[in-house]
């Protein structure tokens, strides 16, 4: 089963392609209007530049996008990915600091626990029937707690040059999260379509009624998801605590669960569930984070940012929505013969 098919690649392309154009659009902009936005330099071996630094910021939210594509594929959400990044980031920091572990078994047992939490909302929403916004807002709430509990309230600094190479070190001259996105990527993507999972996780997320009745495990499937999500959380956490240096419980992964939906969203990946397109989320995040670096490096206020954000996501979106398109070419054409 190839990994993705003529039809698969077609039916991609049309769910991505106006995402393509606005970012080749914002990226044009930044051509003509941000001085240096696209020069490269190579200094001790290592690339530095606009462009690398998109790759870098946007590790964490495509990592945790690809989790939420699938979650989302099964009709879900999980708003407590950011949540589960405190909690990872504060583990690790705690483990590092006070107990003095190395490297390789905090990172194990970091993302079994990151994989166990999104076990528990898998549990809740496939075994005793919470909503899944409601059950992951719980660990939403909650998990910031935990995260505070492990620190004690205070931001934990640590020094370890291996876990400080996971945010921060480069490796073939790029930086090391670009590697681990793409591993990250490549490992899933085949494990979901070199079997039979992506068509389960889609059945599931089309009709879960008719899925179970073909037979297909739907309580696996979901849970499945959600440890996936897990998973890739805690390796979102860890990425951004080993930049900082630090375990910041109060805003690691602070509303980074918006950012991730939206990225699956631009990507095509319905929130009704269903067909599923997991390189596509990849490339929404990219966008969202260009956005930001756009916004950042044009010296719009800070109180403004965000705003400025949401309106030009609002277009994207409108863009991207085949009904506003007709409904604006009808307008258009309105306009044409009145003029006429």
């Amino acid at each position: 089963m190839p990994l993705l098919n003529f039809r698969e690649l077609r039916s991609s392309w049309s769910r991505i392609r106006w995402v393509l154009f606005i970012l080749a659009a914002i990226l044009l902009y930044n051509f003509f209007f941000t001085p240096g936005f696209f020069k490269i330099e190579l200094k001790q071996g290592h690339l530095y530049g606009s462009l690398i630094d998109i790759v870098d910021r946007a590790a964490p939210v495509m990592l945790v996008s690809l989790g939420m594509t699938l979650v989302i594929a099964t009709a879900g959400v999980d708003l407590s990915v950011g949540a589960i990044m405190a909690i990872i980031g504060s583990l690790a920091a705690k483990l590092i600091t006070e107990n003095h572990w190395p490297f390789a078994g905090v990172l194990l047992l970091a993302l079994a626990a990151g994989t166990a939490l999104g076990l528990w909302n898998g549990s809740l929403v496939s075994f005793v029937g919470v909503q899944p916004i409601v059950a992951t807002l719980i660990l939403m709430v909650a998990g910031r707690g935990i995260a505070q509990l492990l620190t004690g309230g205070q931001i934990i600094t640590f020094e370890n040059n291996s876990f400080a190479f996971l945010g921060g070190g480069y490796f073939l001259g790029l930086p090391f999260t670009f590697t681990i996105v793409a591993l990250s990527f490549l490992v899933l993507a085949l494990f979901v379509r070199k079997s039979a999972l992506a068509l389960f996780i889609e059945a599931v997320g089309d009709n879960e009624r008719a899925s179970h009745l073909s037979g297909i495990n739907s309580r696996f499937i979901k849970c499945f998801a959600y440890a996936a999500v897990g998973f890739f959380s805690a390796l979102a956490g860890l990425i951004v605590a080993s930049d900082i240096k630090a375990a910041d419980a109060n805003n690691a992964g602070l509303y980074l669960e918006l950012d991730a939906i939206l990225a699956v969203v631009l990507g095509g990946t319905a929130l009704t569930g269903g067909r599923f397109y997991l390189f596509n989320s990849l490339i929404g995040a990219i966008l969202i984070q260009t956005l930001t670096t756009t916004i950042l490096t044009r010296g719009v206020a800070v109180e403004l940012t965000l705003v400025v954000k949401a309106i030009i996501i609002l277009l994207v979106c409108l863009v991207q929505s085949e009904q506003f398109r007709a409904l604006a070419t009808r307008v258009c054409l309105r306009k044409n013969e009145a003029a006429a």
